[in-house]
């Protein structure tokens, strides 16, 4: 059997290597002219670690990566509404990390090369057609001038090719642009110093006007670390034309983003610093799209965000992808027709990340700090007193458990 990759990011180097893994041939043909370390911090959750960690990559992860072992969900005024431990601290087996995504991506990427060898990997190669027939799928492949530049031919094809899927638009040519929830997202990273355990995260704020901060590497000296930083603010109402192209490499503006940033009081981190000091950030309108359907079109299948693009709450969309992976590569290993493989794959994990999708739609486990909000907009003395302590757990470990990383959680 051989499988025909396209794209060439977290979900489809890892679906490389799963396959790799169980001795199944395959090639992977990415638009970009090289594979490079873009876009900022990301967490990378302990179910997807797990999977990363059985193809060999844990210390090379620990070299690059910072193990999460808090969490904190704060009011946008800094009142604390939620704690839990994370990662090996809350029973986990393996780690969860925060990372640059690029550097994650190298890591799978370097990995792929020595396994698989370089000429796996296709680059400056943009998806035009597919055709199928009965003995497999075919697919061709343009450069940026529209020269054509490869043709391969494989059992199977699957589309890891982000939000803007070529592989999904053949399947589905009438379903639209990605849908705008009216949110922006500014993220940046920069070296700071040390706050709170040093390997702790802060979310501040719910779904309409949301911080984020996190350590994703060591920093210039021990008393800094290279720090993560999201801001989350509604600009616009959701179901209309985001004001530019989803993009994760667009400079963003810090006369746009600075009086956002007012809004929030975090005692841990002077946040107007932070970000002051981070030369360049970029921003993202906050897009997702409907669940489909189905993932599959014969011997063509979706994975990672060519499947389910989602709202970035919960720590989940590489994590999902990875999971993709794995679950693909145990249905094409162990079936006999790659048709089979692929329905068996879309029955198990399309039904998951429609939820998510759903989940992260109304906020995620980050809805406790919207329900808190709502009932004390000015703040409280009592969190108790406002909402429970059951009913917050319900919201924060509903969701883990959604997602399928739940585990023995010590949270308050």
């Amino acid at each position: 059997m051989k499988a025909i990759i396209v794209g060439g990011g977290i979900g489809g180097l890892t679906t490389a290597l799963m396959l790799r893994a169980r001795g199944i041939d395959c090639e992977l043909y990415e638009q970009s002219d090289s594979i490079r370390e873009l876009g900022v911090g990301i967490n990378t959750l302990p179910h997807a670690i797990r999977e990363l960690t059985g193809l060999g990559l844990l210390d090379r992860l620990d070299d690059v990566a910072v193990r999460t072992d808090q969490l904190f969900y704060l009011t946008r005024h800094g009142q604390q509404v939620w704690h839990e431990k994370r990662g090996l601290d809350a029973g986990h087996d393996v780690p969860q990390f925060s990372i640059h995504r690029g550097r994650l991506q190298s890591v799978i990427h370097r990995a792929v090369v020595e396994r698989l060898g370089a000429d796996a990997i296709h680059t400056g190669c943009r998806l035009g057609a597919f055709t199928q027939d009965e003995g497999g799928v075919t697919a061709h492949f343009f450069d940026r001038t529209g020269a054509h530049v490869a043709t391969a031919r494989g059992d199977v094809l699957i589309g890891a090719d982000g939000i803007h899927s070529k592989v999904r638009q053949t399947m589905y040519p009438n379903e639209g642009p990605p849908v705008w929830n009216g949110l922006m997202l500014w993220r940046g990273a920069t070296d700071w110093p040390v706050f709170l355990t040093g390997s702790s995260m802060i979310i501040s704020g719910g779904l309409n006007a949301k911080a984020v901060i996190y350590p994703i590497a060591e920093g210039s000296s021990p008393a800094s670390r290279l720090t993560n930083w999201a801001i989350l603010v509604r600009i616009g109402d959701a179901n209309t034309l985001p004001p530019r192209r989803e993009d994760w490499s667009r400079p963003g503006k810090r006369e746009e983003l600075m009086p956002h940033v007012a809004g929030f009081s975090i005692p841990q981190v002077d946040l107007a610093s932070l970000i002051r000091a981070t030369p360049e950030f970029w921003e993202y309108p906050c897009c997702d799209r409907d669940p489909l359907p189905s993932w599959i079109d014969g011997r063509v299948t979706l994975l990672g965000d060519a499947a389910h693009p989602m709202y970035p709450v919960g720590s989940n969309g590489a994590s999902q992808a990875i999971l993709d992976a794995r679950c693909l590569a145990d249905a094409l290993a162990r079936s006999e027709h790659p048709r089979q493989a692929l329905m068996a794959y879309e029955r198990q994990r399309l039904p998951m990340t429609a939820d998510i999708v759903a989940s992260n739609r109304r906020g995620g486990p980050e809805g406790v700090i919207d329900a808190v909000e709502k009932l004390a907009p000015q703040g409280f003395t009592d969190i108790d007193a406002i909402l429970n302590y059951e009913s917050r757990e319900a919201i924060v470990r509903g969701y883990a458990a959604k997602a399928g990383f739940a585990a023995r959680v010590v949270g308050r």
